[in-house]
């Protein structure tokens, strides 16, 4: 497909109450740049049947981000943290060398109405020399993250840098997530606003791209300087992510990430043991996957 690598489609997996779309780690793509994991959750009807109720679980050597475009969570975690996050806003858990955490709604919310969530979940792998750092929790307001307009497309930087702009969620390697929004046709050219490897994430709408015209639910990857430029139809909705790979191959099993296979099996173990860092408040328990 001329300059564009690959095209990953989103793929189905159940995470116990919900569906979700599976968009990286892929077979052919396991990274892009440090980003090794992304879930795209609905969007999905919550109400009195169902509601988000994920129990306590690990994660190690990676740092996570919550990206809600509809609908709300309570996170909470093993370092105290109950903070609750909202549409536009980021929630940033950098697990290091291990730290639990559940996400659920929100109770004000479980009135007996229905609503929508939506959003997205990602793992950042963390740097060699960081993964065994002290867990951290950052939560970042929409307020906070840089916006701007060009012509009829809203761009905001969610994370990392790039457009000559600098997001306040504090990242540990070189890395970029913009939002991007048009009302109307537009021509994206990323080259030489980005760095790295690049994913093209469709959230909404179609885009063509060195010829051919991809929808919703699909990445195009590629490198920054080999992208042609994306002709963006109107109302449509991207996810751009990546950065500089790691020279490092990373190992991932289950919530936990390492340039090392031995700590995945000391984090196995650990987990099993009960002697990860665990919730004060909280005695839920996801078990480890056979």
């Amino acid at each position: 497909m001329s300059n564009i690598g690959l095209i990953i489609e989103e793929r189905s997996r159940d995470i116990g109450d919900f569906l979700v779309g599976r968009l990286i780690p892929f077979r052919k793509k396991r990274m892009i740049g440090p980003f090794i994991f992304i879930d795209h959750m609905g969007p999905t009807q919550l109400g009195p049947e169902k509601y988000m109720d994920v129990n306590q679980h690990p994660h190690m050597g990676l740092s996570t981000l919550t990206f809600m475009l509809e609908g709300e969570i309570i996170h909470e975690d093993s370092l105290g943290t109950h903070q609750r996050i909202r549409p536009g806003s980021v929630n940033w858990m950098t697990a290091g060398k291990g730290v639990t955490h559940t996400e659920r709604t929100p109770q004000d919310l479980r009135n007996g109405n229905t609503f929508t969530a939506h959003g997205y979940q990602i793992w950042v792998a963390l740097p060699k020399e960081l993964e065994d750092m002290e867990p951290q929790f950052h939560h970042i307001d929409e307020k906070d993250i840089p916006k701007w307009l060009d012509a009829n497309t809203e761009f905001k930087l969610v994370a990392g840098e790039g457009y000559g702009k600098k997001s306040p969620v504090p990242v540990h390697s070189n890395l970029f997530m913009v939002e991007v929004k048009t009302t109307g046709a537009y021509t994206l050219n990323v080259n030489g606003q980005l760095k790295g490897e690049i994913g093209i994430c469709i959230v909404e709408g179609s885009i063509e791209a060195c010829g051919e015209t991809v929808g919703e639910g699909n990445i195009l990857v590629s490198k920054v300087e080999d992208t042609c430029n994306i002709k963006l139809k109107p109302n449509t909705h991207l996810l751009l992510f990546g950065g500089e790979p790691f020279p490092e191959e990373r190992y991932i099993y289950w919530n936990f990430v390492s340039s090392s296979k031995e700590k995945l099996e000391q984090a196995k173990k650990a987990w099993r043991d009960k002697t990860f860092p665990m919730m004060e408040n909280d005695d839920t328990y996801v078990p480890l996957p056979n």
